[in-house]
């Protein structure tokens, strides 16, 4: 395809920008002391002491009452990341929730499997994280822990991501970085940035090509990345952004294993079910872009328009396992393999699945004194439209054979496109607020609210299933904080999310097409932080209730499309997720250390219909992780740093019952990294080794779709980078 061989040129596009900049003398931009709006700048991450994503962006995190991380693009290159999951590694409330190699990742916060259609942002604004998302061109992720009601209309209670894209730089920037791992994967990645026109005009153009190669088998693809973000100071007081990406990425996903009968197979990552002759890649396709116009009223108030657009597409392709009949015994495992390997292989085809989302969002920001008690408040608009459409799937009840996790026979394909795909249009209107209220020096209360207005359209390709319904809901959220000295600040939060969820169109409901009752979730928060700019740490313990759904039976054995009516979905409970979160890092001489500890009590509670449940731990949610970052400069070695990696996380259940878990897991990384000068330009190279004891194990347990699935851990790698300036 014409996109295809774009990509596959990338790497010459990238050899001719280094060769027409490189002569290339940027001038410096003029300085503008006179402006209104703050200088267009951009800081590094550990400069960087707020997050957009909280809601309060010109307010440090060290003294606002919530829980936030923030992964600059240091941080990202350093460890080498590639995909959102790869950025698990510097939170430890952050986990694995059903990521297979190939896909795109999904994410578990504080125990909860996050929304990729709602618990995503970019540069605020929301998109779908169902599509591969690259990081090159990102300046930083920002992560919001815990119920996000005032940050988003409908989102799922773990937290809310966003990423914010690279803008341009003051100073000319001119960064080459080449990369290679022994599995064979190799990137190249430009990023170029600067001003023009005596500073009024400022770019970055960032452009990624990479051979990608996973450790399991089959897994060879590519990918690659265009971004542009460019900007205009129209006047003194105005500021005019744009920014586009065009990426792309193929490569064949890998299917997770599950159990033997009740035993675990060999946590052995370089398995990969979908193998067959007539396996294919995923073609993950993405174009997204925003407008924003930034203007200042005066020196305390400033309004702001931003208007943006993300367009996906999709061929999805999979030889997965599900299930298993053992005919010599008569069992049919429907959530698991047989106990010798086999399992029921099934072809699945989705072709030209798209997902467009729109959204235009105005706000105004202000300060305000009433008598001596000063405001900070926030308030404006946001509305958003969802508009997936596909075709009918080959996603068939009829299995194309009987594999086996250790043979891997050939089976015929079944590329039958019988299966409706499910339409969805989705309009949100969201109205929001905040103040941040300072009654003291010391004592600041900080108020949230946002009501939302929600419609959402269904209907299956072939007519059938249709729902329609419309919601209004409004969540709240509060806190106070008290600064306890100048670099200690202790809080309390409260606050809401929401979820909302409409019964399926299918006739084993009772109540189908209708919406259940907004599922709003509590969560409470405490938190101790302090940070003086050398040393940094917290404290914060938080509970969060979650009401959860599930079918009551009316009549028959089981809830089933061929007896009418025979069961109702219903609120049925809760999940009680609470827990404690330690972290810190200091720099101090020639050792600097990064850290954080999260221990989650989760359990269902109040459940009705499955009471068995009750006081379980769900699936794949361990209570103890660990993470931790480790440096050490050399000094008989000017430039020379060390590093290590410490990831621990706790054993996980495998089933709901708890009646099989997987052993808990501890991995090291180790690297090495040099600052040094290549033809009188400032370079680093850095050497890595992932896993470093080549540990085997399984690093997630997800129970997805009344199926086990089990991810084994990567096994050792080396990686090898160059990152240069010119």
């Amino acid at each position: 395809m014409a996109t295809h061989n774009r990509f596959r040129l990338l790497p010459v596009a990238l050899a001719a920008a280094l060769c027409a900049t490189a002569h290339a003398q940027p001038a410096q931009p003029a300085p503008r002391a006179d402006t209104t709006l703050a200088p267009v700048t951009i800081r590094s991450a550990a400069q960087d002491a707020t997050a957009d994503v909280t809601g309060f962006g010109d307010q440090p995190l060290s003294s606002t009452p919530v829980s936030a991380t923030v992964v600059g693009s240091d941080a990202i290159a350093d460890s080498g990341a590639r995909t959102l999951r790869d950025l698990y590694r510097f939170d430890s409330s952050v986990g694995d929730a059903y990521n297979a190699a190939g896909y795109y990742d999904y994410a578990s916060v504080r125990g909860f499997v996050l929304d990729p259609s709602y618990n995503y942002r970019r540069d605020g604004l929301p998109i779908s994280a169902e599509t591969s998302l690259s990081l090159e061109h990102l300046e930083r992720v920002e992560l919001l822990k815990g119920t996000s009601g005032i940050q988003a209309g409908t989102s799922a209670p773990g937290g809310l991501f966003n990423a914010v894209v690279k803008r341009p730089t003051n100073e000319p920037l001119r960064r080459l970085r080449a990369e290679v791992n022994s599995n064979g994967n190799a990137l190249t990645h430009l990023d170029l940035g600067g001003r023009l026109a005596e500073g009024d005009f400022g770019y970055r153009l960032n452009l990624a090509g990479e051979r990608l190669k996973g450790e399991a088998r089959g897994t060879e693809g590519w990918r690659g990345l265009a971004a542009l973000a460019v900007d205009a100071r129209l006047s003194r007081d105005s500021l005019l952004e744009a920014e586009f990406e065009l990426s792309r990425r193929r490569q064949p996903s890998v299917p997770g294993l599950s159990l033997l009968g009740n035993a675990l197979p060999p946590a052995d990552p370089k398995i990969n079910i979908n193998t067959q002759p007539w396996s294919q890649p995923v073609d993950f396709r993405n174009f997204s872009g925003s407008l924003r116009y930034t203007q200042a009223i005066d020196a305390r108030w400033n309004w702001q328009a931003q208007l943006g657009t993300q367009r996906l597409r999709t061929d999805d392709f999979l030889a997965y396992p599900f299930g298993c009949f053992d005919a010599g015994s008569g069992t049919y495992y429907a959530d698991r393999y047989c106990p010798n390997g086999d399992f029921d292989l099934y072809d699945f085809r989705s072709l030209n699945e798209k997902r467009n989302t729109t959204a235009a969002q105005w706000r105004i920001n202000g300060q305000f004194e009433t008598g001596a008690v000063g405001h900070k408040l926030s308030a404006g608009v946001l509305t958003s439209r969802l508009r997936v459409r596909g075709q009918p799937q080959a996603d068939n009840n009829a299995a194309v054979g009987t594999g086996n996790l250790f043979t891997l026979p050939t089976l015929p394909a079944d590329p039958s496109f019988t299966d409706p795909f499910t339409n969805r249009t989705e309009r949100s209107t969201e109205f929001f607020a905040t103040d941040v209220i300072q009654w003291t020096p010391a004592l600041q209360t900080w108020l949230g609210l946002r009501h939302t207005r929600l419609d959402r359209q269904s209907v299956r390709t072939d007519g059938s299933r249709a729902t329609d319904y419309s919601q209004d809901f409004t969540t709240p959220w509060l806190a106070m904080s008290v600064k306890l000295s100048p670099v200690h600040t202790a809080y309390a939060s409260w606050g809401q999310g929401v979820e909302s969820e409409v019964v399926a169109g299918r006739a084993r409901y009772t109540n189908n097409g209708e919406a259940l009752p907004a599922l709003k979730s509590d969560q409470w928060e405490i938190g101790v932080k302090a940070d003086d700019g050398r040393s940094r740490w917290h404290a914060t313990l938080f509970n969060v209730a979650r009401p959860v759904s599930a079918d009551r039976l009316n009549t028959g054995a089981s809830c089933s499309d061929s007896t009418p009516g025979s069961c109702t979905r219903v609120i049925d409970g809760e999940a009680r997720h609470r827990g404690l979160e330690l972290g810190g890092g200091r720099r101090s001489g020639a050792w600097s250390y990064d850290t954080s500890v999260t221990w989650i009590d989760a359990e269902r509670r109040d459940s009705v219909l499955t009471p068995a449940l009750n006081g379980k731990r769900p699936t794949n949610v361990p209570q103890w992780v660990l993470r931790a970052n480790l440096g050490y400069s050399v000094a008989a070695v000017p430039g020379l740093r060390l590093g290590a990696h410490l990831s621990h996380e706790g054993n996980r259940t495998v089933l709901p019952d708890e009646s099989i878990k997987i052993p808990s897991w501890t991995r090291v990384d180790a690297s090495l990294r040099y600052d040094t000068r290549l033809m009188n330009r400032p370079t680093t190279w850095t050497v890595a080794i992932h896993n470093l004891f080549d540990r085997r194990y399984f690093q997630e347990s997800p129970y997805q779709y009344e199926h086990v699935y089990l991810f084994p851990g990567a096994s050792r790698t080396l990686r090898v980078a160059m990152d240069t300036a010119f």
